[in-house]
């Protein structure tokens, strides 16, 4: 098949949703089909074989410059006028402006002749461009499908309940107001695909999609990267691993903030939160008001290498997230033989498995109750050991690239068929080298098509799973 796999931003380091482009993506070429990445910036590492279409955009978040006020020359269209409006109102902009992008892109020439591909996928832009790209593409019998890896009204829920302001609160409805678009973008498109059934109840309560267009397919991890320690490489002691967006209420690093304070009333346990800090902001200033400045490390923007070699050096690894509609680094940790404490929130307990196997699982926002979990694995060693194993035997035998690329490519097959298509039989894998390119419709942006690029890849899921 030839597969035009979107996505509004990419980078892996900013997000599980550049991890799943990127191993997707390189999975599905494997397999033997043509995958051309749609990105807007931060752009994706991909590996040889994979084509990359770049949309660049007036990059309004940028780390650094965050709602810059760009100069008229950067105007080049509706979707600039659309990213700066929005933006300029509280709004986030860049689902729908690169949607907007993307029709442009993707749509067929005026000259005629069929697209170059047979399904189009959406990585949760859900932007309304791609209702317009849908119809543009109908009489060709090609689909446009997506992914939805959590719905972000949980999200949105739980930063509102955490914020304590009237302004911030009417700030946070403005910046979440692209949810009513994502449902129903989502709800117009061929097939979404969803990442756990957790999420598809979800899902399907918050966005109003029926079940029957949602596939659920859960994500992997690359086992033959993220590996236990080498025998004789014993953890640090008392080091406890987070990954996680430090600043977001959802993820639940406040609560374990707490929990860490309690375990260290007799113990010397030190935390390493894998993810950005805000300057300033609600997770510094917890650290400073439980006098735990000298008992957290925060690192971020780590390459791969470093991020297994940090995940092998912690005695025990916590997730202890308010909701996850997967969770991408606990699957990593379970692979590098690392014990879990993991809440039971969303579909936590589908990828860790029943609690004291490969993780104890404790109820969400419990301080104590976190802090008696890994207090009880950091006083034993050999409980430890057992559920390491548990856990890297549990991700070999449920969570690889290659068959959530496999399931996904069989999906792809179903939702051609379902709207008249044939999808191109796979050819053989191609050689090592940069992919062959397509040439997208003329932009009202300027884009860049560039090859995919073989790459020492950062750290996977810095961030969200």
């Amino acid at each position: 098949m030839r597969i035009a796999l979107l996505s509004y931003r990419s980078l892996p380091t900013c997000g599980g949703q550049g991890v799943y482009v990127r191993h997707l993506s390189r999975e599905l070429v494997a397999l033997g089909h043509r995958v051309q990445v749609v990105s807007g910036p931060p752009y994706p590492v991909l590996e040889e074989g994979v084509g990359l279409t770049e949309l660049p955009s007036l990059d309004l978040y940028r780390d650094s410059d965050p709602f810059r006020w760009p100069g008229l020359a950067e105007f080049h269209g509706l979707p600039d006028v659309v990213e700066f409006a929005m933006m300029r109102t509280g709004q986030f902009s860049e689902p729908l402006a690169f949607s907007l992008r993307a029709c442009q892109a993707l749509r067929p020439r005026a000259s005629g002749g069929r697209p170059p591909f047979d399904i189009v996928h959406d990585n949760q832009g859900l932007g309304y461009g791609l209702l317009a790209l849908r119809a543009a593409l109908r009489p060709y019998r090609i689909p446009v499908v997506g992914t939805v890896h959590h719905p972000i009204t949980v999200d949105r829920r739980l930063h509102l309940a955490a914020a304590t302001t009237f302004t911030s609160r009417l700030g946070l409805r403005r910046w979440y107001s692209f949810l009513p678009m994502q449902a129903r973008v989502a709800r117009g498109l061929d097939g979404i695909v969803i990442p756990s059934e957790s999420s598809r109840r979800e899902i399907i309560a918050d966005m109003n999609l029926p079940p029957t267009v949602m596939r659920t397919v859960p994500l992997g991890v690359d086992a033959d990267v993220f590996t236990p320690a080498p025998a004789g490489n014993p953890a640090v002691p008392g080091r406890v691993v987070v990954v996680t967006s430090a600043d977001v209420p959802l993820k639940g690093l406040l609560v374990l903030l707490e929990a860490l304070a309690k375990l260290r009333v007799d113990r010397s346990a030190h935390l390493v939160c894998v993810g950005k800090v805000r300057e300033g902001g609600t997770a510094q200033r917890q650290v400073a008001e439980l006098g735990l400045a000298d008992a957290v490390t925060f690192r971020s923007n780590m390459p791969e290498p470093e991020l297994v070699d940090l995940l092998r050096s912690a005695e025990v690894a916590v997730v202890p997230s308010l909701y996850e509609g997967f969770s991408l680094p606990a699957v990593e940790e379970m692979a590098c033989g690392i014990p879990l404490v993991a809440t039971t929130a969303g579909a936590l307990p589908e990828v860790a498995g029943p609690d004291g196997e490969a993780a104890l699982l404790v109820p969400p926002g419990d301080a104590g109750a976190l802090a008696d979990a890994i207090g009880s694995l950091l006083d034993d060693p050999e409980r430890r050991a057992r559920m390491g194993a548990a856990g890297r035997r549990r991700v070999e035998a449920r969570f690889s690239w290659r068959a959530a690329a496999a399931a996904t490519a069989d999906w792809y097959a179903e939702r051609i068929a379902a709207v008249g298509g044939t999808p191109t039989s796979p050819a053989p894998a191609p050689a090592p080298g940069p992919a062959a390119q397509w040439t997208p419709a003329p932009l009202s942006t300027p884009g860049a098509v560039t090859p995919g690029a073989a790459a020492s890849a950062p750290a996977s899921s810095t961030l969200t799973g």
